[in-house]
């Protein structure tokens, strides 16, 4: 018999198969609950926040269009290939490996095309993915290397699978995808439900803050003049490089709509820049600082900043495209003024105010976005439903008069 990965090779070959498919398999399994426990998680404690940086961000990648096809998250068809490679390691079989050498193939080029999107046009790179991309291009090189088998040559040789095995593969891999998209949508419509309320219960049962000494003239949604006066108070401490700070501006844009005259939200700067913040330790987001002065500068302006810059997250990231910023909106003095950066250091310095809610960093404001909601700190986005729960929960608890409002009669609206 002909030397192959599997057969009449070195048991090398047929290790670093195994372990590679196993590998795969790992991270698919990682990504996967990565995906559910960035849209829809089940406690008001796992909640996404940035903290890592602009591109290296696995939050922003569960949240893009490609985690998932027809609601199928994206790493299933992954983990479906590493165990596919892992068990032709494991029972060696030549027209296994024939049909496990065209996947690699495939699954290579899925994955180059996913590395380049990710880069080149959603700019950012999940860490749980990469490790995904590695073991895939360390899987095909063995095929490469030592899976000459059948005689063919060059490319042929990657497409000759035994068409048995692929529509055995094929069957099975669309009835677990199946019953994926059955818990995908499940884990969907539970949002509105069991999950919307034990959401609302966790959030009365956090502990409750005081408001920071310094609350932001930035209003995202003003409902009242004084802005203690609304059913529903927000201080959200966000970064304007932050991506899931972007993702909590879309919920909230949508949310100010349905809760109109009853929501107030004020815009705390605090950039992870260590430019000019001395309250946590992290230097995630270059330039952030000089964006933050900008929106700070003129407050009948911030607005329209605010929006500009999250719908072009990626290009803010360019110190030219920042000034071009200032120079359209007429607020090219900010950097140099010292009563705006005063203003921004000020909002900085409310974070040292809250106890540590983290061993890593000495006070509780530490990452974005961070929200003070009616006296409650959430850390971390959350699901539009959940967030939407905690809102009508509050206009619930303030028309029927504080101290009268019970959990155990509380439904979620659908």
């Amino acid at each position: 018999m002909q030397q192959t990965v599997t057969f009449g090779s070195s048991p090398t070959a047929r290790a670093m198969s195994f372990f590679f498919g196993v590998g795969m398999a790992a991270f698919s399994v990682i990504t996967i609950q990565h995906f559910f426990a960035a849209n829809y998680p089940l406690s008001i404690y796992e909640g996404g926040f940035c903290d890592i940086n602009a591109f290296l961000n696995c939050d922003g990648s569960a949240h893009s269009i490609l985690s998932q096809v027809v609601g199928v998250p994206l790493g299933y068809f992954g983990l479906v290939v590493g165990v596919l490679v892992s068990l032709g390691a494991w029972f060696p079989s030549v027209d296994v490996e024939r049909t496990n050498r065209s996947i690699a193939l495939l699954n290579l080029i899925g994955v180059v095309t996913l590395l380049l999107v990710s880069v080149f046009v959603l700019k950012s790179l999940c860490i749980y993915c990469s490790g995904f991309y590695v073991f895939s291009a360390l899987s095909f090189l063995v095929f490469w290397r030592y899976g000459a088998g059948d005689g063919s040559v060059g490319a042929a040789k990657y497409l000759r699978p035994s068409l048995k095995h692929l529509a055995a593969y094929g069957v099975l891999t669309l009835v677990g995808a199946y019953g994926f998209a059955q818990y995908h949508a499940a884990r969907r419509d539970a949002q509105t439900g069991g999950v919307a309320t034990r959401i609302v219960r966790q959030f009365y049962s956090l502990p409750t803050v005081q408001w920071p000494s310094f609350i932001s003239p930035l209003m995202v949604v003003q409902a009242t003049e004084d802005f203690q006066d609304a059913p529903i108070r927000v201080v959200e401490y966000a970064d304007l490089l932050c991506p899931d700070c972007r993702l909590l501006a879309e919920q909230l844009d949508q949310l100010k709509e349905e809760f109109a005259g009853r929501l107030s939200v004020a815009f705390q700067l605090f950039p992870l820049d260590g430019q000019c913040n001395d309250v946590v330790a992290k230097d995630l987001h270059p330039g952030a600082c000089d964006l933050s002065y900008m929106a700070a500068h003129d407050p009948g302006k911030f607005r329209a900043i605010h929006d500009e810059v999250f719908a072009n997250l990626r290009a803010a990231r360019d110190p030219e495209w920042r000034s071009a910023l200032a120079q359209r909106h007429g607020v090219e003095a900010a950097l140099r003024d010292s009563a705006t950066i005063e203003l921004v250091h000020q909002m900085i310095r409310t974070g040292a105010e809250y106890v540590k809610t983290s061993d890593q960093y000495a006070h509780g404001i530490r990452s974005t976005p961070t929200m003070i909601i009616n006296g409650r700190m959430v850390i971390g986005t959350l699901p539009y439903d959940q967030l939407r729960a905690i809102f009508q929960a509050l206009v619930d608890e303030h028309e029927r008069g504080e101290g009268s409002w019970f959990i155990e009669n509380w439904e979620p609206n659908r």
